[in-house]
């Protein structure tokens, strides 16, 4: 058997350290960098680099793949942080298995990289123009393949308005989108330096301005507009120790809850005398409210005594399997529940392990059940949806409650198994979408961090310190109905993506007509 030849698919040196310098420019624009305008030029020089080796296939997708790995690592290294610090892995171990989750996730970018490398050849330059296209489409295609999008490009865009407002017309992917789009512009206008051969940019650029003049009026809907603001709504972020709780220190710490909540609810005055809720975030306090007698005891007393309903995250029992729910309840200040919503979308091994690998790998957090019902919860005269922790990350399942009539999303999450690494920031940044893309508040409550208050048009308020105990007492209003058009057609331009995207692969496998075949 004759192998291929390492110069078959090794693109050259030069060019690889172009798709070194994009990854680099790429984790510069994420938090803790934040330096969100270089997501606007990092993808120039891995075009740069792709249309160099555009004569082959492989060597691009070694480019994309390359690229596509150091960024992952580079913004996801803290997934080593729980196996380090909380199962005593060796750190060698622990970043090699992140290294080794990075390569995979860099596939898709190899595959961004060798489909434009096709589009090059087939269409010159021009190419470039489609680029924005073919990286929503893998973009898109990881998400359905691995289950997630985390740190998708668009996100580097949370911490700054200008490209936002796309979020309610085309989701976080429109904002990944127009990043790319940028790029491919401005390296389109360095290959074709003749005004006439600029005309294709033109309508392009228009193109950007009205989609983001159309997320301005869509975002221009007020949602805070009928009715009276709801009662005081508590915020809790207790900063439980992710490790070292035994009974005795848990049950302080529950206390510690309950002393948070309380020396809030003595500063109100007469907002106290409107329904009041009081949110403990996600953390490893572990409650089980329905079958632990003490702790429905206590929840219970505790709304009854203070006069406020309670929203906590429990392990809720499923009969049907002898499986948990990872959920939220909430009971009303009488110290009754009056809602349950169990978690939908399970973080892959952490909490629930997919099919083909169940009966092999072992979930590292617990095996919970998935939840299938999109559940409200009477916050005040409003309607709220929860997302737990990992839940954050899906735009779909904030579009859903909108469409069932949320008028505020609720977060509650717990972050302190990564420690103080750049994930607070970068998960902040998924609530930061959700906001914008249903036109709706979201109130983040978290265990250390990063709580805050973050508004329909994506602005972080009133954000506490991380890894501090605190409090923060917020009101919210019933909506006026309005809806995006996200909210409305969901990942609508995702979809025409992956159309344009095939579409313009298979036309350009099409052969080519001869010279004779033109007539010439």
């Amino acid at each position: 058997m004759n192998w291929p030849s390492a110069k078959s698919f090794l693109p050259g040196w030069k060019n690889a350290l172009l798709a070194l310098l994009s990854s680099i420019l790429l984790i510069l624009a994420f938090p803790d960098f934040d330096l969100w305008f270089l997501a606007w030029f990092a993808f120039v020089p891995l075009m740069w680099a792709v249309e160099r080796e555009r004569e082959s296939t492989a060597k691009p997708f070694v480019l994309g793949w390359l690229f596509g790995t150091v960024f992952f690592f580079g913004t996801c290294w803290w997934l080593a942080y729980a196996p380090i610090h909380y199962a005593a892995f060796p750190p060698l171990l622990a970043y090699s298995l992140v290294l080794i989750a990075c390569l995979g996730a860099g596939i898709f970018p190899g595959v961004f990289a060798a489909v434009l490398s096709v589009l090059l050849r087939r269409l010159g330059s021009r190419a470039l123009l489609a680029a924005p296209f073919v990286w929503v489409f893998t973009e898109f295609l990881r998400y359905w393949i691995t289950g997630n999008n985390w740190n998708g490009l668009g996100y580097s865009q949370a911490f700054n308005q200008l490209l936002l407002p796309l979020a309610k017309v085309g989701g976080v992917l429109f904002v990944s989108w127009g990043c790319v789009s940028f790029a491919g512009s401005i390296l389109f206008m360095v290959k074709e330096a003749s005004a006439a051969r600029l005309i294709p940019f033109v309508p392009f650029s228009l193109w950007i301005m009205l989609a983001a003049l159309i997320g301005l009026i869509d975002g221009s809907m007020r949602v805070l507009q009928k009715g009276d603001l709801s009662g005081p709504i508590v915020a809790i972020q207790p900063n439980v120790p992710m490790a070292g709780l035994t009974y005795e220190k848990w049950q302080a710490l529950r206390q510690r809850h309950v002393g948070l909540a309380q020396a809030a609810l003595q500063k109100l005055t007469t907002d106290h005398q409107r329904p009041t809720t009081v949110i403990f975030p996600e953390s490893p306090m572990n409650f089980q409210y329905a079958d632990d007698p003490e702790t429905k005891a206590f929840m219970d007393g505790f709304a009854r005594m203070n006069n406020v309903s309670v929203l906590f995250n429990s392990a809720e029992p499923d009969r049907s399997n002898g499986k948990f729910f990872n959920s939220a309840v909430m009971v009303s200040p009488e110290g009754k529940e009056v809602a349950q919503y169990d978690k939908i979308y399970l973080l892959p091994f952490g909490e629930a392990v997919p099919v083909p690998f169940e009966s092999i790998v072992p979930a590292f957090v617990g095996s919970f059940s998935y939840g299938k019902e999109y559940d409200l919860f009477p916050v005040g005269n409003a309607k709220a949806g929860v997302m737990i922790c990992f839940e954050s990350h899906f735009g779909q399942l904030s579009r859903e409650y909108v469409r069932n009539g949320a008028d505020v999303i609720i977060e509650m999450t717990n972050d302190g198994y990564l420690g103080p690494t750049p994930v607070l920031r970068q998960h902040l940044a998924n609530a930061v979408f959700r906001a914008v893309e249903t036109n709706r508040p979201v109130l983040r409550v978290t265990n250390v961090g990063i709580t805050a208050y973050i508004d329909e048009r994506g602005e972080v308020l009133d954000a506490a310190q991380p890894y501090t105990e605190d409090t923060r007492v917020w009101s919210i209003a019933r909506s006026d109905g309005s809806q995006t058009f996200y909210v409305r057609y969901g990942d609508w331009f995702a979809w025409l993506c992956t159309f344009v995207t095939l579409m313009m692969a298979a036309l350009s496998f099409r052969r080519k007509p001869t010279v004779v075949e033109q007539g010439v």
